[in-house]
């Protein structure tokens, strides 16, 4: 069933009086045209810093329309972040703000690349960036990755967030489960498999996600990083947040507490390394110093090992028994080397979380082995090295998977600053009436999310959070839909309200 070009209008917002196709971007006659791909954090900045330049207080006039794959808007921050993150809720309402203000466009369920072109694109705005981040697991090269048992990252992070493009099961059969990484993300997989599902119930967890970690049979999460504590690529809120899991016991090994003239400069001179330091040795001396005879041990360990190298991933009958690594030593500059040592653990499951990986957005010049558009600080380019008029990138299709928050908003204030330096030579689009796109997407079909239509869904989760908390007995602020056809029909407003 395709909607009507006036709902389509009313999802999207209200479109700008129509320019004519003659005036220059930015000029009095019309607005600047500007296309965001991806609603994450690099898209939603970067739409909000062009509003805010000094260029628009200076009378620039400027119209941003926002496309996201996806029907609801935040990209990894609702996709891509564990559910009981304690910093979600304050990106997320940042976020909100932004768009909630009615200056930019919202065009949810719009794929660009298949539901609408770069090329179609280019017609109705001046300037497109993109910011679709990174979704996929880098590569681990070892031996028996390929076996049953063995998982990305960002496939079970995928999952247990309610994308609505993955499977709605997942095989969580393993007592003993490594995951390999000390990054955020390591952390998230290992907190999310060795948490009592019952305790995630607070959150957001679609209600698939908690029936599957409900059955779980696991007994021992072990997270390995190949370097020392002083190298791990951990922050300290989150690493303290492992502290938090009920019925789990943190186990560390005072073999893994090496550290060289390298680890004892950062401790000095770097307050989040310390902080880390202090944190993991404070568990180490409270496990050892625990002896208490009537204390209970938690039903569940999560175990943070330190100097180990994944070498093979080892199997009987194709699946996952075991995992084997090199024991490795600092060199004194905070770099690892192998011993030649070797050691194997028994395990029925490995998840890699060795970091992000970007796919390529489509015509346009892709960095294979960077995982990220070739660009020149935001300036996409074209395969000769020369900037691609109009074509920029922000996030992590721009730098890769690397930084906070925080790195993300530099980031995009980079790529608007060089875009504002290039308005006069944007190829001016061909038809930059606001409502052509939208004519276009309801031509084809296409079940879009306006920002209305996001409100709409956020309601009814937010419904459906009230319900579950008035039947289970905890406090949900909401129980995340997953179905892309659940999500659109919520969007329309045709929901009944449970």
């Amino acid at each position: 069933m395709s909607m009507k070009t006036s709902e389509n209008e009313k999802r999207a917002g209200s479109p700008a009086a129509k320019p004519t196709a003659e005036a220059a971007p930015g000029s009095t006659e019309r607005p600047l045209r500007v296309a965001v791909i991806g609603s994450g954090p690099a898209g939603v900045y970067a739409a909000d810093i062009l509003t805010k330049s000094e260029e628009v207080r200076n009378g620039l006039q400027v119209s941003i329309d926002l496309f996201d794959r996806y029907p609801a808007p935040y990209g990894l921050i609702r996709y891509g972040v564990a559910p009981d993150h304690p910093r979600i809720k304050g990106i997320v309402n940042a976020l909100h703000k932004v768009l909630d203000r009615g200056d930019i466009r919202f065009f949810g369920n719009v794929n660009v690349g298949t539901d609408i072109t770069l090329a179609e694109l280019k017609t109705y705005y001046d300037a497109v960036i993109f910011a679709t981040g990174a979704v996929n697991d880098a590569d681990l090269n070892i031996p028996g990755i390929e076996l049953e048992g063995s998982f990305g990252g960002a496939d079970f992070v995928s999952w247990y967030d309610g994308h609505p493009d993955v499977p709605r099961e997942w095989p969580l059969e393993a007592k003993e489960i490594a995951v390999i990484g000390n990054g955020n993300v390591a952390l998230d997989v290992a907190r999310m498999l060795s948490k009592h599902a019952d305790d995630l119930l607070v959150t957001e967890i679609p209600d698939n996600v908690y029936r599957g970690l409900k059955s779980s049979p696991v007994t021992d999460v072990h997270i390995f990083g190949r370097r020392g504590p002083a190298q791990v690529k951990f922050t300290p809120l989150e690493l303290r947040e492992l502290s938090h899991s009920k019925d789990v016991d943190i186990v560390l090994y005072p073999e893994d507490f090496v550290f060289d003239a390298a680890s004892d400069e950062a401790i000095r001179t770097n307050n989040q390394v310390r902080t880390m330091v202090n944190t993991l040795t404070n568990w180490l001396v409270e496990q050892d110093d625990d002896v208490t005879p009537a204390r209970t041990p938690a039903s569940r360990r999560l175990h943070l090992h330190f100097l180990h190298s994944p070498v093979e991933i080892t199997g009987t009958d194709g699946k996952v028994s075991g995992i084997k690594f090199e024991l490795t030593e600092l060199d004194g500059t905070g770099r690892a080397r192998g011993t030649g040592e070797m050691v194997h653990y028994p395990v029925q499951a490995v998840y890699r979380s060795v970091g992000y990986f970007g796919s390529a957005p489509g015509d346009v010049e892709f960095d294979h082995q960077r995982g990220v558009v070739l660009n020149d600080g935001g300036r996409v380019l074209a395969a000769d090295g020369t900037p691609v008029p109009g074509i920029y990138a922000t996030g992590w299709i721009k730098r890769g998977p690397v930084g906070l928050i925080g790195h993300t908003k530099g980031d995009a204030l980079e790529t608007v600053t060089y875009l504002l330096q290039d308005l006069a030579q944007l190829p001016a689009a061909a038809n930059p009436d606001p409502d052509a796109v939208v004519g276009l997407l309801a031509s084809r079909g296409i079940h879009y999310t306006g920002w209305e239509g996001w409100l709409e869904l956020d309601s009814h989760e937010r419904v459906l959070g009230a319900a579950a908390s008035a039947h289970g007995g905890v406090q949900r602020e909401r129980v995340k839909v997953v179905s892309r056809t659940d999500m659109l029909t919520a969007a329309r407003g045709a929901n009944a309200r449970v």
